[in-house]
């Protein structure tokens, strides 16, 4: 939820926070040596660097933006905004996901769930005003999928629709991210929860996703990756550093279903390979960038880059719906609707 807004709020017994230990500004000899880049100045920023002497990417990050994921079609083979358009497009993207409108009619109130505040999707797109968030292919969508993949997701397509167009015979039709329990690895920007932290140590780095509290705890000692018949729900990560970039590299993912349920990779299989890689521009900016290739999915691999903003609010814990009451509104809403169907047969 937009635990941002309450935040600002100050309304503690709403959520509770979760209690992370402050990040050590370590190296402090070696932080920022000049501001940042500007058109009248020809210095560059130096990142500040951990005590074992990489680039410190520690804080807590936010990932929220407008910029969508694919080029929407219309823009064709626009690959950026201009300064006024991008003004526009955010001022009428704004307008149009504003939950608290009640044109439409009671539905269409109801389908738009939570008030507006809730939410914490960013009110801009990214600062390069790119048109998606994939920057390859130039195109800006994600490539094709393969004729065995297409087959796959045909087969998985008709199997949903015996159960219905909202199967719920259990818990185990609805999604992993339904039901609170993953959403997969790489994250994209959503509608709220867009923030992670990040720890370094010599021999690892820690990611703590806001969103469903995920932990992603990278070794950089080198090690292999794990036999191939040892699947994770969030991938086997092993990182290593080039100059100053990290970079992580992960493999071993479970296949589609994860992430038919999430927000990243739609289609792809269990040959997923991506590859992660973090650097520090400015003080306030982390450039992300992450390759999928996966050649029995996809036509080719791809890219996609999401700047991460530096954010001085806490981390929330993501409670999802606690005790799983929404899944049990959820599967008795499904009965009630089977009886009424079943009454009005007879």
């Amino acid at each position: 939820m937009r635990n941002r807004f309450f935040a600002r709020m100050s309304v503690p017994a709403l959520v509770i926070a979760v209690v992370l230990p402050a990040v050590p500004a370590n190296g402090q000899a070696r932080t920022a040596t000049a501001k940042p880049k500007t058109a009248n100045s020809t210095k560059t920023w130096t990142p500040p660097h951990t005590p074992d002497g990489h680039p410190d990417l520690q804080g807590t990050w936010s990932y929220a933006t407008m910029t969508p994921m694919e080029r929407p079609r219309e823009l064709a083979a626009k690959e950026y905004f201009t300064e006024k358009e991008a003004a526009d497009y955010e001022k009428d993207l704004l307008s149009r996901n504003n939950r608290d409108r009640r044109d439409g009619g009671a539905g269409a109130d109801l389908d738009r769930a939570y008030n507006d505040a809730w939410y914490d999707s960013g009110a801009h797109i990214v600062k390069t005003r790119r048109t998606s968030l994939v920057i390859d292919p130039p195109d800006g969508r994600i490539p094709a999928l393969t004729p065995e993949a297409q087959k796959r997701e045909t087969a998985r397509a008709a199997e949903r629709r015996k159960k219905g167009p909202q199967p719920a015979d259990s818990w185990e039709d609805r999604s992993l991210s339904e039901r609170c329990l993953t959403r997969g690895a790489p994250k994209l920007p959503s509608a709220y929860n867009n923030n992670v932290r990040i720890v370094q140590t010599p021999g690892f780095v820690a990611m703590y996703q806001e969103m469903i509290h995920e932990a992603r705890v990278i070794p950089l000692d080198g090690r292999p990756h794990l036999e191939k018949n040892v699947r994770q729900w969030l991938g086997d990560s092993r990182g290593h550093w080039e100059g100053d970039t990290l970079v992580v590299d992960t493999t071993n993912y479970p296949d589609t279903t994860i992430y038919n349920a999430s927000n990243c990779c739609m289609g792809s299989d269990a040959n997923l390979h991506v590859i992660e890689r973090f650097r520090r521009l400015d003080a306030d900016t982390i450039d992300y960038q992450f390759t999928v290739d996966d050649p029995t999915a996809y036509m080719k691999p791809w890219t996609v880059s999401i700047p991460m903003s530096k954010s001085e609010d806490p981390l929330y814990e993501y409670a999802c719906h606690e005790g799983n009451y929404g899944m049990t509104g959820l599967l008795s809403g499904a009965r009630a609707l089977e009886k009424a169907a079943a009454e009005a047969k007879k």
